[in-house]
């Protein structure tokens, strides 16, 4: 894309969200038009296609916010037409621009960052006519989603993803150019991708029109990919998703994103993690913790009873005189911690009442009730409602 593009575009429109959007609304608006425009969803659908890649595109700028506020201000830069003029730069003489001006360093210089706003601007303003050479575009980053079980997210587990995006083209590697031939230098730019005309106090470059910014030209372009070195295919990926992964964590996946144009390097996969629910567990941090029914008598007697964990059972003991709504800890059976050990499995103990008693059990408990009486026990002794 030229940076002419790059500018003109409205990255907001493509995505259906205001300029003052959050990241939140952002990736809400992404992930639907993403779904809804994916190539599985839509085979042979080549507008969906472009519509799909140029939503990922967009996403890719806004989703990242030192990009988003590149482009915010860059937009806000140009709104005026082509370039800046007058107030809030250093004048000179004659009231123009001074000629040690370059606009790039208002975004660090043209050598700010790979593909960021500081080169687009060094290359599109720089002082007598310098060239600077036109890196390659690295891919968009790629969002996708998984749902893994309450164990499997504690434990870790390795998942196949199935994808459908932008890759390197497995004809050319990449190159673009039809094997057994090699991409040529432009001879118009010398490679560099732009070219320089003066205007004024200003070096103007722009995208070189031979090469399209590229820096080289493709006599013999692959018939796979039409010479940008890009197909679409579908591949499975295998994650390793770590223990003790929690409900909307996002795990990056280096360099599997959407390839690079021409061999360039590949953006990265975002792989966000839903977690189901579990019958049993549930989960505070690095701590399980579960209800353990008990009776009554377990209560005031204690007992010892088998609980399940992550890897089987253990016995917990119940001391005698234990409350309800006790919590009872085991240490080290909870979720595995990043940096080695585990949290602690919590036991909460919850007196389980018969809805119905037989004649020999309720007689029983009717003789307890008197001798509890006689003994002197009173349950709402010091109740503030006494």
């Amino acid at each position: 894309m030229s940076q002419r593009e790059w500018i003109e575009k409205d990255f907001y429109k493509e995505l259906g969200v205001s300029s003052t959007a959050s990241q939140d609304e952002i990736k809400k608006a992404y992930r639907k038009l993403a779904r809804d425009l994916h190539p599985d969803a839509n085979p042979g659908d080549t507008k969906a296609e472009e519509r799909f890649k140029t939503v990922s595109e967009a996403h890719a700028v806004l989703s990242d916010p030192a990009k988003r506020k590149e482009y915010d201000e860059t937009r806000k830069l140009f709104a005026g037409g082509g370039y800046p003029r007058g107030g809030g730069f250093t004048p000179g003489a004659g009231g123009g621009f001074s000629q040690d001006f370059n606009i790039g360093d208002i975004f660090g210089g043209a050598n700010a960052g790979d593909g960021g706003l500081g080169d687009l601007l060094g290359g599109l303003f720089n002082r007598g006519g310098t060239r600077t050479t036109s890196r390659p575009r690295r891919g968009a980053d790629v969002e996708t989603e998984t749902t893994l079980g309450f164990r499997e997210a504690a434990q870790g587990v390795t998942v196949p993803l199935r994808m459908t995006s932008p890759s390197p083209c497995t004809t050319c590697h990449g190159s673009g150019a039809k094997p057994g031939t090699s991409p040529r230098v432009c001879p118009h730019c010398n490679g560099t991708g732009i070219v320089s005309r003066n205007q004024g106090a200003f070096g103007f470059s722009e995208p070189c029109d031979d090469c399209r910014g590229t820096g080289s030209i493709i006599d013999d372009p692959c018939v796979d990919c039409h010479g940008s070195g890009i197909q679409n295919r579908t591949r499975t990926i295998t994650v390793r998703i770590p223990p003790g992964v929690s409900d909307g964590q996002r795990i990056r996946l280096a360099g599997q994103g959407e390839a690079g144009l021409r061999g360039a390097p590949s953006g990265d996969l975002f792989v966000s993690v839903h977690v189901s629910q579990d019958k049993v567990f549930g989960r505070n941090g690095d701590d399980l913790t579960l209800v353990l029914p008990v009776s009554y008598s377990e209560l005031v007697l204690g007992t010892t009873v088998s609980v399940p964990t992550l890897e089987g059972r253990v016995g917990v003991k119940v001391p005698p005189g234990t409350a309800d709504g006790r919590i009872l800890r085991v240490r080290g059976r909870g979720v595995p911690k990043r940096g080695g050990g585990a949290g602690d499995l919590l036991v909460t103990v919850k007196v389980a009442v018969p809805q119905k008693l037989d004649d020999n059990a309720a007689e029983a408990l009717r003789r307890y009730a008197e001798a509890e009486k006689a003994s002197g026990f009173d349950p709402r002794a010091g109740w503030a409602g006494a």
